[in-house]
């Protein structure tokens, strides 16, 4: 018999909700501030790039750290989760493991585009398979983007399960997670209507919104242990 050591839990619930404050913030300062001054509808984003090399080389370091983040969340949550049902949790820690390898995979494919691009910057072909995948970077996200949604949605179903946050919290939560699968599918499969504006909106703004009170009530309070005073000050026991 095991007794789970609640202080150490309790810490990394709390890293969790840095994780997702983390998740959210940096791949949208990146986005803001370095991958959108290269896209360009005119087809110059090879020459963006060329122009500005080192703000192209920071943001391939951040999708590498974005990477990072999303594994450290996985292994923090499924650490937490694991005790409510180890199945279902390893099952959305192996979604959240195949979206960093995928967003890993885009990351690669930038430094690539560089490489290429530094030894032929004259070369037009070259440049015009460039500019699409920089300018059709949103698309690209949709893959996994849904293995995002539905793993974070077991995860959110967990903590539901779990009591170890709010109630509506975690059903705010797998709700926003899967419009978050639906609108990536529908950036998969239609498109044209997955760029409309309030398609849009419903499809990130409630993830964002979850995200940042998840991450904010994990940071300042941990998850909620129903568990007696003294079981609390237990120290992992094995018998």
């Amino acid at each position: 018999m095991q007794i789970l050591n609640y202080d150490s839990t309790l810490k990394i619930s709390r890293v969790a909700g840095v994780l997702f404050l983390l998740s959210l913030v940096v791949p949208t300062l990146n986005w803001r501030y370095l991958l959108s001054r290269f896209i360009s509808n005119e087809g110059s984003a090879s020459l963006n790039i060329l122009n500005e090399e080192l703000l192209f080389r920071f943001n391939i370091i951040n999708g590498i750290f974005t990477t990072v983040i999303i594994m450290a969340l996985a292994l923090c949550l499924y650490i937490i989760l694991r005790t409510v049902n180890q199945n279902i949790a390893l099952g959305a820690f192996s979604l959240k493991i195949i979206e960093a390898v995928l967003t890993a995979t885009l990351t690669l494919g930038y430094f690539i585009s560089l490489l290429v691009l530094k030894s032929a910057p004259h070369n037009t072909e070259i440049q015009k398979v460039i500019n699409l995948l920089i300018n059709n970077y949103i698309f690209f996200t949709a893959i996994p983007g849904i293995f995002f949604g539905l793993g974070m949605m077991i995860f959110s179903y967990l903590l539901l399960k779990s009591g170890y946050v709010p109630v509506i919290l975690a059903a705010f939560g797998i709700i926003s997670y899967f419009l978050v699968a639906v609108f990536d599918s529908l950036m998969v499969l239609l498109p044209g209507y997955a760029i409309i504006l309030p398609v849009q909106i419903i499809g990130s703004a409630p993830v964002c919104i979850f995200q940042i009170f998840t991450g904010l009530w994990l940071l300042c309070k941990g998850i909620k242990l129903n568990i007696p005073p003294i079981a609390a000050q237990c120290q992992p026991i094995n018998l």
